[in-house]
């Protein structure tokens, strides 16, 4: 009876003992069921959500733009390439960078005034369109000779949408030198035209003169007046600029109009404007010819057409032009395959960098599910700003401590019967 009492006694303690170790295991299984069913309702609803299929990857062979003459891989049904009479040009989907064909694209030709959509692109976010400037007469030295003008006054206080205005609208070389003076000086803002245009990838283009005008060295290329303006599209306040047909001018105490020596766009001297035409910046100089970017809309897509020096048709056969190949290339979406991109090509170190934190984190993945600890650098680079030397290790104290706990339970129940068992032979 007293051995029962006490077998019962130390059955009670270690079952209350392993109660008490057990309910937190209890609770994470709990959890765990939990998260487990979680999971699974979420794949199962993922899977009746499937993604759709993403399209086969195309080969792009960068290096077709660099031969001459027309690069264009037509589908089945598409139409026929206008014959345009341009040195150079390029059709671009704005959106993918897709180059859908072109001529010489990579062709070294003076720019004229387009280059002053890579002038805007650097220059641009240096001050907000309200900010007030008062032109100083040295500002406005150096205007080449023929050089287009707006018409900006030394003394005057204008905007610097104002001055914006004379760039696009009235291709103001006066605007640019202020504007320039005002982003750090002319050969400081040829050093920032430069990289800007490295940084996106338009190495054919070489800026001694930022406003364009013709200089020893100058050039830029179809494809890179192409990158210069689907970049623009992607900045609201460069897209408002190009594309304004009319503004008025400040004077002093009074204004005049100007309007936008973009023919497509305002619909002069006899060229019928472009639908959809979004705009973005003509060029002419007696070296460099009639230049332009050109950029419209048509539905959910936008394409960018530049063209360079035209051969024939007179100074308006840009324009018409660049119309033949915005009607090409929204005939055209989706029956051609690309021949190739205005997206910068990655450089190595970049490429690296992304091999190595794709091969970690592929490494991490893989550990975790074969439930063995990762290398120490794929910890680093999975959770960076924890120091895995500070981490609670796993110690075989927290696989000892039941059975201790168990132990001194029995040996209490024990000790208990040996007391009662004493006690009772005394009373016997």
């Amino acid at each position: 009876m007293i051995v029962t009492s006490a077998v019962r006694h130390a059955a009670a303690g270690t079952a209350a003992v392993l109660f008490v170790l057990s309910a937190p295991a209890a609770t994470a299984s709990s959890v765990t069921s939990t998260a487990t069913a979680s999971s699974t309702a979420s794949v199962s609803s993922a899977s009746s959500l499937r993604e759709p299929t993403p399209p086969a990857r195309q080969y792009l062979d960068r290096a077709r733009l660099d031969r001459k003459g027309t690069q264009v891989q037509p589908l089945p049904g598409a139409p026929d390439v206008p014959s345009v009479s341009a040195l150079s040009w390029v059709v671009a989907d704005a959106s993918s960078g897709e180059v859908l064909a072109a001529r010489n694209a990579h062709r070294k030709l003076p720019p004229a005034s387009t280059l002053k959509a890579l002038f805007a692109l650097t220059a641009l976010p240096g001050h907000a369109p309200s900010e007030q400037h008062t032109v100083a007469d040295s500002e406005l030295t150096g205007i080449g000779d023929g050089s287009s003008l707006v018409g900006v006054k030394e003394g005057y206080t204008y905007k610097v949408s104002d001055l914006w205005n004379g760039v696009f609208l009235s291709s103001g070389n006066d605007a640019v030198h202020v504007l320039a003076a005002m982003n750090g000086g002319w050969e400081s803002m040829s050093r920032q035209m430069q990289e800007k245009a490295r940084s996106l990838g338009a190495l054919d283009t070489h800026v001694v003169s930022p406003d364009g005008y013709d200089a020893p060295g100058q050039v830029s290329s179809a494809y890179d007046l192409a990158v210069f303006g689907r970049t623009g599209l992607q900045d609201p306040a460069f897209t408002r600029y190009c594309s304004t047909a009319y503004a008025d001018f400040p004077a002093g105490s009074w204004s005049y109009g100007i309007a936008n020596t973009n023919r497509l766009l305002t619909g002069a001297d006899g060229v019928a404007r472009y639908p959809g035409l979004i705009g973005i910046k003509n060029g002419y100089t007696s070296n460099a010819g009639n230049t332009l970017i050109s950029a419209a809309r048509r539905g959910d897509r936008t394409l960018v057409v530049t063209v360079m020096n035209p051969q024939g048709g007179g100074g308006l056969a840009v324009y018409e032009e660049a119309r033949e190949l915005l009607d090409w290339g929204f005939e055209a979406a989706g029956r051609v395959q690309p021949v190739g991109s205005l997206l910068p090509v990655p450089t190595k170190d970049t490429a690296d960098a992304g091999t190595r934190a794709v091969s970690v984190a592929r490494e991490g993945r893989a550990a975790k599910a074969a439930g063995q600890a990762p290398r120490a650098g794929a910890v680093a680079a999975a959770a960076p700003g924890k120091d895995p030397a500070h981490e609670p290790a796993p110690s075989g104290a927290s696989v000892g401590l039941p059975l201790a706990l168990v132990g001194s339970a029995c040996a209490a129940a024990l000790a208990l019967w040996g007391r009662r068992r004493r006690a009772a032979h005394r009373v016997g």
